[in-house]
């Protein structure tokens, strides 16, 4: 058994209020979920109103498998014009 974590650091372009960041941040969390069946959640800067950190975890039985998906998340990501990826880092266990 292979997990697969991530951690992802976003910058939150235009928001203006907690509620909007919460609203971005449930969709968001929401799709990911969906699309790669993931574990996620916002994990730090909760009350920071334009940083947030996620973190996302996949089981697997092969570390390249978990690897991928995770890299399919980020490029996800990447896509949304509303977040700017500032870091991420990866680890297997």
């Amino acid at each position: 058994m292979i997990i697969v974590i991530a951690r992802v650091e976003l910058s939150l372009t235009g928001v203006n209020s907690l509620k909007e960041k919460r609203n971005i941040l449930k969709s968001l969390i929401a799709r990911l979920k969906n699309k790669f069946n993931i574990s996620i959640a916002e994990i730090d800067d909760n009350d920071v109103l334009r940083k947030t950190t996620i973190g996302a975890a996949i089981v697997s039985n092969k570390s390249s498998f978990g690897n991928q998906v995770i890299a399919k998340m980020i490029d996800e990501i990447r896509s949304r014009p509303e977040l700017m990826l500032l870091d991420y880092k990866t680890e297997e266990y």
